[in-house]
């Protein structure tokens, strides 16, 4: 199996299985995200306590790429503080805008990497970046 088999794989398993889109109990924070070029359209819960995503979670309806990409991004930044939740964003959107190319400075993105190659869809960009924006965009409404 290639890793261009691997990558499809992952994503196909997380928008088919989305073990974080479920309603959070206790979300202190919470943001519609929607893409109204293809209709994909998410609420991103979070539970933000001390500087710290504690817990994450999604409800809404898309294609794979989007769900997917919002089911890796929520593994990513649970546990991790604001700050790093931001930079994250930050590196998965530069990646998909190919403004960050090298794979090594990319890796701490863990499975969301596997999104890389959606650069080169740009029908599709919009729908691998909707969870990501939301969550900058949530994370700047938490101050």
């Amino acid at each position: 199996m290639g890793l261009e088999d691997v990558y499809t794989e992952l994503v196909s398993e997380h928008s088919r299985n989305p073990e974080n889109r479920h309603a959070l109990p206790g979300a202190n924070c919470s943001l519609k995200g929607h893409n109204p070029s293809c209709g994909d359209e998410i609420t991103l819960q979070l539970k933000i306590e001390d500087g710290i995503v504690k817990d994450a979670a999604f409800t809404g309806v898309g294609c794979a790429i989007s769900q997917a990409s919002t089911d890796m991004m929520i593994d990513l930044i649970r546990g991790k503080s604001v700050e790093k939740a931001k930079e994250l964003a930050e590196k998965f959107i530069a990646m998909i805008k190919r403004e960050i190319t090298d794979d090594d400075e990319l890796e701490e993105l863990d499975e969301a990497l596997s999104l890389k190659n959606v650069s080169n869809m740009p029908a599709r960009v919009k729908c691998a970046v909707l969870a990501w924006h939301t969550l900058d965009d949530a994370l700047k409404e938490k101050k």
